[in-house]
């Protein structure tokens, strides 16, 4: 079968769900279903185990440089010559672009971030992950230090027509300890036919609709019209599709070779389901800048002001355009 999608707005897209759930097999087949039809698609694994370079076909000597090691590197390139930043030292992970900033584009990967933090997988799609915990972290640091690293990333991208970035978040309702989760133009969330998978829906649910984060359910491991119904009567409307059970997949997560023609029509079809779903997602620059901008004063009076010793609120720059305007005034410095 021939599928025929056409390229809406760039997009950002998040794969959640319980653990064990299959969102990582499902980012690295959505990823590599979009990079097959032209679209620039950057992959980022944001969850504690790492597992989404693996199925992309990256071995473990060539994957990339992690981010969540290299903040210092990454916060003193994006800071540019904001003067509304101190120094890279006094940046958050929720520190927001303003004049001055340096600002990523999909289009023209040849910054220091992409270049040094990013490889093209086998399939396809690019790699970028934000590493697992070292012995070093161990018993003193939280995974959200590391995933901090995609929100800096995500909140100094211009992602244009056509472009795509996949997230493979954090098992469950621990998506929602830092502002990541706001950082979408769309979420899958990806159930189960159990209780366990449809729990962590409605907890997910509840959390997104305070703040305005759309989301679509992923049926997954579905093995016949019972699974469906059951799916139905506890997600309603919020169903987009399902994955049947899958030799091509379990293929895929054994190692063996395997490609996106393998897999069964209606798996494929689902793939093609969620594409043109997320294309058809609006883009809301405003909500993006908005929310950017609140989670950043929340971080700010919990702990970051403390932390730094100063009042990150006057990093906000009220004149700051999120979205493509913002890339004429990369370069400008204005006195704050």
């Amino acid at each position: 079968m021939v599928f025929i999608i056409k390229m809406g707005s760039g997009v950002r897209v998040a794969f959640v769900g319980k653990g064990g759930s299959g969102k990582t097999t499902l980012s690295a087949l959505f990823s590599r279903f979009v990079a097959g039809h032209g679209g620039p698609v950057v992959a980022i694994d944001a969850d504690i185990n790492q597992h989404l370079g693996m199925i992309l076909g990256v071995e473990e000597p060539e994957m990339p440089r992690p981010l969540g090691t290299h903040l210092a590197e990454i916060k003193s390139y994006l800071r540019g010559d904001n003067p509304r930043i101190a120094s890279a030292e006094a940046m958050v992970k929720t520190t927001p672009p303003g004049r001055g900033s340096r600002l990523l584009r999909l289009d023209l990967p040849t910054d220091p971030i992409h270049e040094r933090f990013a490889i093209t997988t086998p399939q396809g799609p690019g790699l970028m992950v934000t590493g697992p915990f070292d012995e070093s972290d161990l018993g003193v640091a939280c995974y959200h230090s590391k995933v901090g690293a995609v929100e800096l990333y995500l909140n100094h991208l211009v992602d244009g027509a056509g472009e795509y970035v996949v997230v493979d978040m954090t098992a469950g309702a621990d998506s929602f300890a830092s502002g990541l989760f706001t950082r979408f133009d769309l979420t899958f969330l990806v159930a189960e036919p159990s209780r366990q998978g449809v729990s962590v829906y409605r907890q997910y649910r509840d959390y997104a609709a305070e703040f305005d984060v759309p989301i679509a359910v992923v049926g997954n491991k579905v093995h016949g019209e019972d699974d469906v119904a059951f799916l139905r009567a506890h997600v309603g409307d919020d169903l987009l599709t399902w994955f049947g059970h899958s030799r091509a997949v379990r293929a895929l997560e054994q190692g063996r070779p395997f490609a996106l023609g393998d897999l069964e029509r209606p798996n494929l079809d689902a793939l093609a389901v969620l594409l043109r779903h997320l294309d058809g997602q609006p883009k809301d620059w405003a909500r993006f800048g908005r929310q950017a901008v609140e989670f950043h004063l929340r971080n700010a009076a919990a702990w970051a002001n403390r932390a730094t010793g100063q009042d990150l609120a006057t990093q906000v720059d009220p004149d700051f355009t999120f979205g493509p305007a913002a890339l004429g005034l990369q370069h400008a410095s204005v006195a704050p």
